[in-house]
């Protein structure tokens, strides 16, 4: 049953406006709309949908809140570079960024933060 059924990411977000500008304008998703409880949607690939929720403390997870699948990561981060879009650099033992991008197995990966603080990311299957 579930596994036929489009998922919703819920993301908390302090200031909407501020997001909704990040999500529509440097992200390029396309609004869905404002719901009745206060969420703002966008629409995703395959039936799938982002909800921003106001919450006034945002949130405090250190991990990834969302992945997008892109065909060619090099051209995404240019892409998104250029309207402003600042990928986060890493440099551990075992992760580290070069131009950005961590190979992790069968795929490449750059992060970024929104404005509200929550970890993104866009990733390149290799096989």
């Amino acid at each position: 049953m579930l596994a036929d059924s489009p998922v919703t990411t819920m993301l908390p977000v302090m200031d909407m406006e501020r997001a909704r500008d990040f999500y529509e304008n440097k992200l390029g998703l396309k609004p869905i709309g404002l719901k009745p409880d206060g969420k703002f949607t966008y629409a995703s690939a395959g039936g799938g949908v982002l909800a921003l929720f106001p919450k006034e403390a945002g949130t405090k997870a250190d991990h990834t809140a969302i992945s997008f699948q892109v065909r060619n990561i090099d051209e995404a981060i240019q892409e998104l570079s250029g309207k402003g879009v600042i990928f986060e650099d890493y440099d551990f033992p075992d992760f580290k960024t070069v131009n950005h991008v961590c190979v992790l197995g069968s795929e490449k990966a750059a992060w970024f933060k929104d404005t509200e603080g929550n970890y993104l990311c866009i990733h390149e299957d290799l096989a």
